[in-house]
């Protein structure tokens, strides 16, 4: 590692940009064509009107559901040709999750940043085959690691070349079925050279909290949020959901479509606010 912070740029959007924040937004898991492009819509016109850079993301298979019975997304094929007409229709960077090394062809070809799931961001073979992708890669913190050890990763990343890597914050587990965020480990990581996301909605997990699925704290969603920016992080990650309650993944702890245009307006103002006292 060079010691020299480093930007992303991914198809017009900024990482680790001076100015503000950048906004990774959009679904836990795809549940159907014409859903994704409503939500995907909503997203876009809302960070328009805001000026906020945005990414949007949107997974096909959320391959580590808690039960058998759970809703995983509509498969590798399926999920790509809706995210890349997502991409076609509104001009938007693509992130999505990759969860073994026969993926990263395929989803290097419709997508922007490959995301590491927490769960494999120690897996070395899906790091470097990602790192060779021509993508920017997304790793985001396993809830079992210290945010130093975040540098092993950086390094197996940059041996294959990469250099576009952004690090995401996702809370610590802190005894069972429960999540703490600890905002040194924002600080920690991002001076190891790259962009660092706080994902605001995962982190207020409780992870197979309800048995069968996850549960979820959304009130904490805003004050988390508050809290990232304050630290001085580079962007905010939130899953969306038009009807959380119904949301076939993660619904327990997604924000709603009717709340986010209210929430990002006052995440920016904080944001605007950090950036002018810093020295």
């Amino acid at each position: 590692m060079s010691g020299v912070f480093k930007k992303v740029n991914v198809h017009g959007v900024t990482f680790g940009d001076d100015s503000t924040f950048t906004l990774i937004a959009g679904l836990c898991v795809i549940e159907n064509r014409d859903h994704t492009l409503m939500i995907a819509q909503n997203l876009k016109t809302t960070a328009s009107e805001l000026g906020l850079p945005f990414c949007f993301k949107a997974s096909f298979d959320k391959a580590n559901r808690s039960s058998i019975h759970s809703y995983r997304g509509p498969g590798l094929k399926e999920g790509l040709s809706i995210l890349r007409e997502v991409k076609k229709e509104l001009d938007v960077p693509i992130l999505t999750d990759i969860h073994c090394c026969e993926q990263v062809k395929d989803c290097s070809e419709v997508a922007d940043i490959l995301q590491i799931p927490a769960f494999l961001c120690r897996q070395t073979d899906l790091l470097l085959s990602a790192a060779q992708s021509g993508c920017a890669v997304n790793v985001k913190k396993g809830q079992f690691m210290a945010p130093w050890d975040m540098k092993n990763i950086i390094e197996k990343l940059e041996s294959a070349g990469c250099e576009k890597i952004i690090l995401t914050e996702r809370g610590v587990t802190f005894g069972y079925n429960n999540l703490v965020s600890d905002m040194r480990s924002l600080i920690i990581m991002r001076s190891l050279g790259y962009p660092v996301i706080f994902d605001a909605t995962h982190s207020v997990q409780l992870p197979a909290g309800l048995g069968e699925t996850s549960g979820g704290q959304r009130e904490f969603i805003e004050p988390l949020a508050r809290a990232a920016l304050a630290v001085g992080v580079d962007g905010i990650y939130l899953e969306v959901h038009e009807a959380p309650e119904r949301a076939l993944s993660d619904g327990q702890n997604s924000i709603s479509l009717e709340h986010l245009k209210g929430l990002l307006s006052r995440l920016q103002r904080l944001d605007r606010c950090v950036r002018s006292i810093k020295d």
